[in-house]
């Protein structure tokens, strides 16, 4: 008895029986509709989501936040260069880098990899690659002893395992009485690495810095500087900085610069399929009117007599606003719950279902990333939920319009 009136009776409306069956058919349809779209809407969002944080993670955990280079190929007092570069706020750490591309040959296997000479006591502190090692550690290579670390791809494709010889071929050449040969050394496979993206397990190789130095014939020089930050999206501000405190001679550039078209291409991704997906929803939200609109003609003579009785105009569009209403905030709701339910288990999900039909849905060697990540944000979760809720309201709109302008005279005629 404290319900509003048009709540009153656009909830009665609701639980009524229809005297024909396409109309509650429909709105089962409806409600079915908005919930499939809410919920494919939660789960490829939470999924590019997922994409996304993994690929910066992974990406960014071997690459560097920031890194300074020379004009000239190499940065010579290098450590005074660290000096200023950690003096920065910003700057959690920094490593010396010696890096170039080669090919690496053991027995009848050849694959072309970038060698990565580092300091393995520093490079933990720019890098996460210690934490992703298969065998082996990056503590082992010791300059002299010409050691080397694989990446897992690498290794398989040269059939290579710890304690395995393995010949570095640079581009460099020596001149000798026979003539001018290719520069190469043998280095010992001393552990294998794995951080899950094809990119770098299949073509990246650690060494000792003073090995690659030795073998790149640097001296005591290394070609950059990688730097960790202590906020990775701050990078080009710090680079800016930098370049203003570092000789003409150096400059910074930054992970934005190196990988900006590859994010913003995921971005961009997440837009267009958030308004594709957005369709789904949009269609389910017609059928509403669909609904209403045969409901209307249904209760015609009802609408009749409560009007005659002294409801408003504005109290019928209520009567029928409520049950649009309810068949989109029903559909939204089941959307959402099924949404988060698939998003949060994503991980176990498509395993089982790999399983089941024997097959392997990201092939390693053809993505980035292999598994399929989740990263649920409740912010999308309500901005979906929204905008499937309005979508809904905005539907009734037309048909509760329509039941409003119906004259009692003309609707009791025939009855």
């Amino acid at each position: 008895m404290f319900k509003p009136l048009p709540l009153y009776i656009g909830l009665r409306y609701t639980r009524a029986k229809r005297r024909t069956h396409f109309i509650s058919f429909i709105s089962l349809i409806s409600i079915v509709g908005i919930a499939l779209g809410v919920m494919a809407l939660i789960t490829v969002l939470s999924v590019m989501n997922g994409f996304e944080k993994e690929l910066r993670t992974r990406i960014l955990g071997m690459a560097a936040h920031a890194q300074v280079l020379s004009v000239e190929g190499k940065v010579n007092d290098w450590q005074d260069v660290q000096r200023r570069a950690e003096a920065d706020p910003m700057v959690e750490a920094a490593a010396p880098e010696v890096e170039f591309e080669a090919m690496l040959n053991h027995g009848d296997q050849v694959g072309g990899a970038v060698l990565r000479g580092v300091l393995p006591d520093q490079e933990r502190r720019v890098s996460d690659v210690h934490r992703h090692m298969v065998s082996g550690a990056m503590e082992d290579l010791a300059p002299g002893r010409y050691g080397i670390v694989l990446g897992r791809e690498l290794a398989n494709l040269l059939a290579a395992d710890v304690g395995d010889k393995v010949t570095v071929i640079t581009p460099g050449t020596n001149v000798t009485p026979a003539g001018i040969l290719p520069r190469l050394r043998r280095f010992t496979v001393v552990g294998i690495f794995s951080v899950g993206m094809y990119e770098y397990d299949r073509a990246t190789a650690f060494v000792h810095l003073r090995d690659a130095a030795r073998l790149m014939r640097l001296g005591e020089a290394v070609t950059s500087l990688r730097l960790r930050l202590t906020d990775m999206f701050r990078a080009p501000e710090v680079s800016a900085r930098l370049n203003a405190t570092l000789p003409s001679t150096l400059w910074t550039t930054d992970w934005t610069r190196q990988h900006a078209n590859f994010f913003k291409a995921v971005q961009t991704e997440k837009r267009v399929m958030f308004f594709i997906l957005l369709l789904i929803v949009a269609v389910a939200a017609f059928n509403i009117v669909s609904t209403l609109v045969m409901l209307v003609n249904d209760k015609r003579a009802d609408i009749a007599i409560l009007r005659t009785l002294g409801l408003a105009p504005r109290q019928v569009m209520g009567v029928f606003m409520v049950q649009g209403t309810l068949i989109g905030a029903i559909g939204t709701a089941l959307g959402v719950l099924g949404g988060v339910l698939i998003a949060s288990n994503v991980e176990t999900i498509v395993p089982f279902l790999e399983s089941v039909f024997h097959t392997k849905f990201l092939a390693p060697d053809v993505y980035y990333i292999s598994e399929l990540p989740s990263d649920l944000r409740y912010r999308d979760v309500v901005i979906i939920a929204a905008v499937a809720f309005l979508a809904s309201m905005v539907m009734t709109l037309y048909p509760a319009w329509q039941a409003a302008r119906t004259q009692p005279a003309e609707a009791l005629r025939y009855e």
